[in-house]
């Protein structure tokens, strides 16, 4: 199936807008990034760049430039976090994404691929193999999850015959460069015992990013094609949950890192989480991976999804398995073949 002969990237310096854009010139898409800084990554991709805040009216002439000509826009710029204030989430999610649409309209941009978060429908309790007829929860744990949900109404909402859009939910992205999640397993390990909430038992689902990429470049195919997956979100994962300890110390282990899971009571983790997140609430608080009630719960809650909608309307099917990312994760650590044997063994 052929996509769109040019696409614009937002975020594209970030952990998966680079793989968007490097999966994109692979296949000879023509690829324009706008960021806020320059990437040599994307200068050596041959990727044209253009520097812009996408919530700044005053950047929206840079950001209408950077989508002329384009026959899509993926849209997966956005400032992530487990706490901290409503605001700079908003103004980055949300008005950032009213005026990426309003790029796309005053370019006539006929496809929007918006990335979303499978966390814009988690609340407490969990989630164990739900599909996306599962609604938003009345109340978010977080600003981040909160403004993504919102933002993700708005590109469906704008869903029509002059623009087709469809959300992608992925969901705890992980492999080469990961910024966020593993460098916070390493940051939480001390004297060999990874301290975290719970007992490490529940089912989470997790995505490889090349298999968040791949999924993205799927859904441009498809709207090109004007399939029916216009108007709609679906949930991307590997498809092979896991307990969430098995995963952490998985993942510890492919950075080299050696070991075991040290659980914390809930219920004073919790009463520490909420005073953390009235604190990071504050006005002037930049903090966005604080301990949160958010991340406390995701920790001690099942998390995981039916994927029967992306497999059916984008042909969806994760290029790399959780055993071959993890194994080739431990080959960049320069770990030997033993320990990525044991790796294999282990996610198997």
């Amino acid at each position: 199936m052929n996509g769109p002969d040019k696409v614009l990237v937002t975020g594209g310096t970030g952990f998966l807008g680079l793989e968007i854009c490097r999966q994109l010139v692979a296949r000879g898409t023509e690829t324009v990034s706008i960021s806020r800084r320059p990437s040599a990554e994307l200068a050596e991709l041959g990727v044209r760049q253009y520097h812009g805040d996408l919530a700044d009216l005053a950047d929206l002439a840079v950001l209408a430039r950077a989508a002329n000509g384009c026959g899509a826009v993926v849209h997966n710029a956005a400032l992530a976090g487990c706490s901290g204030p409503l605001r700079p989430y908003w103004r980055t999610n949300v008005v950032g994404t009213l005026n990426v649409i309003a790029a796309c309209r005053l370019q006539a941009v006929p496809a929007l691929v918006y990335t979303s978060t499978a966390s814009v429908v988690f609340r407490p309790g969990g989630l164990e193999n739900v599909d996306e007829r599962l609604g938003y929860p009345r109340r978010h744990l977080a600003a981040y999850p909160m403004t993504k949900a919102k933002a993700e109404e708005i590109v469906l909402a704008a869903n029509g015959p002059s623009l087709a859009t469809v959300s992608l939910r992925p969901h705890l992205i992980w492999g080469p460069g990961d910024p966020h999640f593993t460098p916070a397993l390493l940051r939480s390990v001390h004297g060999g015992r990874l301290f975290m909430p719970g007992d490490g038992s529940v089912l989470v689902d997790s995505t490889h990013v090349r298999t968040a990429a791949h999924a993205h470049l799927l859904a441009l195919d498809r709207l090109h094609a004007g399939h029916r997956s216009s108007g709609r979100a679906y949930f991307i994962t590997q498809g092979e949950p896991l307990p969430v300890g098995s995963l952490a110390l998985l993942l510890l282990a492919a950075a080299g890192v050696t070991a075991r899971w040290q659980a914390l009571p809930r219920t004073l983790v919790h009463l520490a989480a909420t005073a953390r997140d009235l604190g990071a609430r504050l006005p002037g608080s930049t903090d966005t991976h604080a301990l949160s009630r958010f991340i406390t719960a995701e920790l001690t809650h099942p998390h995981w999804f039916d994927l029967t909608a992306a497999r059916t309307d984008l042909g969806f099917a994760p290029p790399v398995t959780l055993t071959e990312g993890l194994t080739q994760l431990a080959g960049d650590a320069g770990l030997s073949d033993a320990v990525k044997v044991l790796l294999a063994a282990r996610a198997g």
